[in-house]
């Protein structure tokens, strides 16, 4: 899957100090979570299904 395209958003909980800095992007049916400060770390890539209820269940924490 080429993810050179992807386009990424950070989140908006995500602070300006550099702490908590989670970056999302979407590609066809694949949802790829990073690390904004280490992006070449690794992604965590799961569906739009996934995305959603890890959504709901972090907001409801």
């Amino acid at each position: 899957m080429d993810l050179s395209n992807i386009t990424w958003r950070k989140a908006s909980r995500s602070s300006e100090e550099g702490d908590n800095c989670v970056e999302v992007g979407a590609v066809s049916a694949i949802v790829a979570i990073r690390d904004s400060k280490n992006p070449n770390d690794g992604l965590l890539l799961i569906s739009h299904e996934e995305a959603r209820a890890l959504s709901k269940r972090l907001k409801n924490a």
